[in-house]
């Protein structure tokens, strides 16, 4: 289907059934798959053939929406996760291992950093983490001789930075490295960055994907266009034999289209485990389904709320890449033309306590760790999801002590609007 439109994407991609077959994807709720000779199951042991044999690494219901999601995407390859950090965590995992060093954008979720400056830090991949607005200059000094990748998120979560694809697309490729570029927060309906200079790219499926907060995914998406082979030495588990598969080498064999997912299904789903669940995966197809309508919808509530804020005298500031003069609006314009999300951090007038106050006096915004959900939801991200981060972490990362995020759902911006004046009155 690349030649549809994205709404028609949305709603078609991924599966296509025949004659008398199921409309809907059907739920393939099995572990394991029935093969009538040894030798047919041995050709999917060595690659030799597609197909199933243990839902750990594979699974059609969860194939089927990781299909959607790629075409989506403009890709060639997807895999789905069992959650957005298993995605990023495959995805570099994939290609930076022991001694290996990877560039991060600070701006970036509070668990991604965590897992990349705590937990992957202890497997021996070391991160170095550059200001979203760094100079060409900061950027190319944070790369070393080891460095295999470069990552940013396209909107920070919840900093809002908008990414600066062409600026970091060029200093990883200057450096025969690939951009990867978690997508979360503008889903492909608003920005596809693999037109804009990304490698690969990840989603946590759990927010907008799904939108209904209903199951916890991720996925993966390589846009088959990075030329492994041209950097040979950078890569060896793409780039020679792998022992574990009768001494297949990926870049070979499945050629750039289908290296890197093959690799991140045959090696680490293998041995991590971190398997999407059918039901899952139907779930978010449901979701997909409306993904086009929904954003349109998000964007426009997360902008009217903007502009309110912007307006109110019990405000301090507002960070929302829509509003003209904010930083980032100018990327925003170039790089999702369409709107960025639905989501607004601000801070009141009062510091943390003033928040604390504002929050609690909320009706219709419930409080909650979820955020791109269609129910409007409020955070203190400093008190939650960072609070893993000291402060200076928190101000590089972009997440200031007073910040809240309020991620606007599908309800009327009016009562939206509504609820935030009378919790302002309350502070």
């Amino acid at each position: 289907m690349s030649n549809m439109k994205i709404e028609t994407k949305c709603v078609q991609s991924g599966y296509t059934p025949g004659n008398g077959e199921p409309r809907q994807i059907p739920i393939i709720q099995s572990t394991t798959f029935k093969y009538a000779t040894s030798e047919a199951m041995g050709q999917l042991f060595d690659l030799e053939a597609s197909g199933y044999f243990y839902s750990r690494l594979q699974n059609p219901t969860c194939d089927y929406v990781a299909a959607k999601i790629c075409d989506l995407e403009g890709g060639t390859a997807a895999m789905l996760t069992s959650s957005g950090q298993a995605a990023n965590f495959f995805a570099v995992f994939n290609i930076a291992n022991n001694g290996d060093h990877v560039v991060s954008t600070s701006a970036i979720y509070g668990g991604t950093y965590n897992l990349f400056a705590v937990t992957m830090k202890r497997m021996g991949v070391e991160f170095t983490f550059v200001s979203p607005d760094c100079t060409e200059e900061e950027l190319n000094a944070a790369f070393r001789p080891n460095t295999k990748a470069v990552f940013g998120e396209t909107i920070a979560n919840p900093a809002l930075a908008v990414f600066d694809f062409e600026k970091f697309a060029k200093a990883a490729h200057a450096h025969g490295v690939p951009l990867i570029v978690d997508n979360t927060f503008a889903t492909p309906v608003n920005c596809r960055p693999f037109e804009h200079g990304a490698d690969i790219v990840t989603h946590s499926t759990t927010k907008y994907m799904d939108g209904h907060g209903a199951a916890v995914g991720g996925c993966i998406v390589d846009s088959g266009k990075f030329d492994w082979m041209a950097h040979a030495d950078k890569f060896p588990g793409l780039c020679t034999p792998d022992d574990s598969y009768h001494g297949i080498t990926y870049a070979e064999k499945f050629g750039l289209a289908g290296a890197f997912i093959t690799k991140a299904t045959a090696q680490l789903m293998r041995d991590f485990g971190c398997t999407p669940a059918p039901q899952s995966a139907f779930l978010l197809n449901l979701g997909l389904e409306s993904l086009h309508v929904r954003m349109e919808r998000h964007c426009e509530n997360g902008q009217a709320v903007a502009e309110y804020l912007q307006q109110h005298d019990k405000i301090a500031w507002v960070n929302y890449a829509g509003l003209p003069g904010n930083k980032y609006y100018d990327l925003a314009r170039k790089y999702l033309p369409k709107g960025t999300c639905g989501v607004v951090s601000f801070g009141v007038k009062g510091g943390r306590k003033a928040a604390e106050k504002f929050m609690a006096a909320l009706k219709l915004c419930a409080i909650e760790t979820h955020v791109a959900d269609a129910r409007t939801c409020c955070l203190h991200p400093a008190s939650a999801t960072h609070r893993q981060m000291n402060d200076e972490e928190l101000i590089a990362a972009g997440v200031p002590g007073d910040l809240v995020r309020l991620s606007c759902g599908l309800e009327s911006k009016d009562d939206l609007i509504a609820d935030i004046a009378q919790a302002l009155e309350q502070v």
